[in-house]
């Protein structure tokens, strides 16, 4: 079933397909994927946020990897997948806080990423105007192989350390001179909407 299925599927469902218990379809998993990992075969099977998969192995992954990215474009821009970033790491946020983050306006990257069912609306804020919350969905654990936001890495993983943070800083020098020109030009926010709705 597993082989076949094209979206996770849950330990009810194979329960009730195979026509034995939950329980029971759980431990057989798990003892499955014990076996597999100790064999080291090239598929694993793994429980995500919205049932279970069979999918390949870590140990093949840069292999199936290679094979999966030949000549296939990326489905989603660098400004989708930071705004996404953001949002896995800060929900429930609003569209204002992540514009605020990442200094352009991000409404056409929400509505977006809203279409490919990876965010989903969790609410209204308190205050002004109550803006929309925003937060992942169970499709965006699946697709990174996830079965909570528990398990996303730290965020401090993806930091440098204070001594490499101090060599950047001590990269940049002061400007001593002022371009005239370019300070009278005013500060135009940019968008990102242009970019994503070509970002196929």
């Amino acid at each position: 079933m597993l082989t076949i299925a094209i979206e996770p599927v849950t330990a009810e469902e194979l329960a009730d397909l195979s026509d034995t218990d939950t329980d029971t379809v759980r431990s057989t998993l798990r003892a499955l994927r014990e076996q597999a990992a100790a064999e080291r075969r090239g598929f694993t099977f793994t429980e995500l946020a919205s049932g279970w998969v069979m999918q390949s192995s870590p140990d093949v992954a840069e292999d199936v990897t290679r094979f999966a990215n030949r000549d296939v474009s990326h489905r989603l821009s660098a400004a989708a997948l930071e705004t996404l970033a953001i949002v896995a790491y800060r929900q429930p946020v609003s569209r204002s806080q992540v514009s605020a983050l990442r200094g352009v306006n991000v409404d056409g990257v929400v509505r977006l990423l809203e279409q490919r069912g990876y965010i989903e609306e969790r609410g209204r804020a308190e205050g002004p105007g109550q803006p929309i919350l925003y937060g992942t969905t169970e499709l965006f654990l699946d697709r990174l192989g996830l079965a909570s936001v528990s398990e996303l890495p730290p965020i401090e993983s993806f930091l440098p350390n204070l001594d490499a943070a101090r060599t950047i800083a001590d990269s940049f020098t002061p400007s001593t001179e002022l371009d005239v020109e370019e300070a009278s030009e005013p500060d135009n926010t940019t968008s990102d909407e242009a970019e994503d709705d070509g970002g196929e």
